[in-house]
């Protein structure tokens, strides 16, 4: 049997084997990755994943290219958008997943599951 090549799946494999990182489905179809019941990311199919990052995080990211603006919100610094075209952005995308989850796990900690009692679930900011 082939191995599934999809940007989106290669992104799911890689991020759900960090320690306590979950993949579950939207209310508006996207495919969220949490840590706890906070957000670090999330995917729209194979073409772009979105993130929130702090104001001073996200404008850093932006300069170089690596994110742009959250289509729901655009010309606001903090939910960020990147494109998926090709294993770049994939690696990338992955990144930045780690970017989130490393900011995540220094402040919280792994956290119970989704479901579990924490703090509500904010996402990271």
């Amino acid at each position: 049997m082939a191995t599934d090549t999809r940007p989106s799946v290669r992104i799911v494999e890689e991020v759900t084997s960090w320690p306590g990182v979950v993949a579950e489905r939207g209310d508006r179809g996207e495919l969220s990755l949490r840590v706890g019941r906070r957000e670090i990311g999330h995917l729209h199919g194979d073409r772009a994943a979105h993130f929130g990052f702090p104001k001073d995080v996200w404008q850093e990211l932006h300069d170089q290219g690596r994110i742009d603006h959250h289509p729901v919100f655009p010309g606001r610094a903090g939910p960020g958008a990147r494109r998926i075209e090709g294993d770049e952005d994939v690696r990338d995308v992955i990144a930045l997943m780690r970017l989130n989850y490393d900011r995540v796990v220094a402040r919280y900690g792994v956290g119970p599951r989704p479901g579990g009692a924490d703090d509500g679930g904010r996402q990271p900011g």
